[in-house]
């Protein structure tokens, strides 16, 4: 039997969407041969009880894998500090993990693509997270299958417990080793907003784990792989997510092909990093769609 990455999946008050992330994670390649850790987060006010007991009882039906394990929570922890004590666990106990959350279609392919990439690069310290969402490049096909690049995402992803060890959770810490270039090359020249992500952390705008975790790799000049066709998509961009809005931009079609081929060289490919940054540029498209967006939050709210 392989030595398999454990998968941990963080679920809340979203039953359908957690139906539809199990029912395609069992799907996968070597699901029967994984072990499962459900973590659900306890409910935050009265009127989320109800979802996150109907979430437990579809949980408690989950199969498919070669174990599952429940750990519910009686209060509520919160997303990112879920996740953080979640993944330190696992990788406390198996030296690496597989994270999901309740609301991610996955290909038949993606867990295989895990585990490959966590046996291959165990020991490449540089190499910190492997990632399986890709944006929807139009120059995907002029891309490896796999290359490396400096930004972590966070639809499904993996890593070590070698490259969690440097994860700081301190936004002070991390923010204070940044200088104005740091500021350019962490945010890809200005094109996404990173920094405003660190920026809104400080303030309490959000509570982002995956900000503090890229700045973690970063500021230790480490690497993500990725995938040019996406293993992933994320289902809860229609507004049913706490950190999720009506968004399509990000849309992708999942492949459905195994992924064979990986880097030999462990640095970050220059053409990915200029099609990733031109995709980043132009994503919100022109005024009249970021309108119709903008409107669209407006009347869902």
């Amino acid at each position: 039997m392989q030595n398999l990455a454990p998968i941990a999946l963080f679920v809340y008050n979203r039953p359908d969407h957690t139906r539809r992330t199990l029912n395609y994670l069992k799907q996968n390649r070597l699901a029967d041969e994984s072990r499962l850790f459900i973590f659900s987060d306890g409910p935050k006010t009265v009127n989320d009880e109800e979802k996150v007991g109907e979430v437990r009882q579809l949980i408690a039906q989950a199969e498919g894998f070669r174990s599952v394990e429940i750990i519910e929570a009686k209060e509520n922890k919160g997303l990112a500090n879920a996740i953080i004590n979640g993944v330190s666990r696992l990788v406390n106990q198996y030296g690496k993990v597989i994270v999901f959350e309740d609301d991610l279609i996955s290909s038949p392919y993606t867990l295989q693509y895990f585990n490959d990439a966590l046996t291959r690069y165990q020991h490449e310290e540089k190499v910190m997270h492997i990632g399986a969402y890709m944006y929807p490049l139009k120059e995907a096909k002029e891309l490896p299958e796999t290359f490396f690049y400096r930004a972590a995402t966070s639809w499904g992803w993996a890593t070590w417990q070698r490259a969690w060890n440097h994860f700081e959770p301190d936004i002070d810490k991390l923010m204070a080793r940044f200088n104005r270039e740091k500021i350019r090359q962490f945010s890809i020249e200005g094109k996404m907003n990173f920094w405003k992500q660190m920026q809104e952390f400080k303030k309490g705008k959000n509570n982002s784990w995956a900000i503090r975790w890229y700045a973690s790799i970063f500021l230790r000049g480490g690497l993500t792989l990725n995938p040019a066709q996406s293993l992933t998509h994320n289902i809860g961009h229609d507004g049913s997510g706490i950190h999720s809005n009506i968004e399509n931009m990000y849309d992708v079609n999942v492949s459905r092909k195994p992924v064979n081929i990986f880097p030999e060289t462990v640095c970050e490919d220059p053409k990915a990093y200029l099609i990733i940054k031109n995709f980043l540029a132009k994503r919100k498209g022109t005024f009249g769609q970021r309108l119709v967006r903008y409107l669209k939050r407006k009347l869902s709210i």
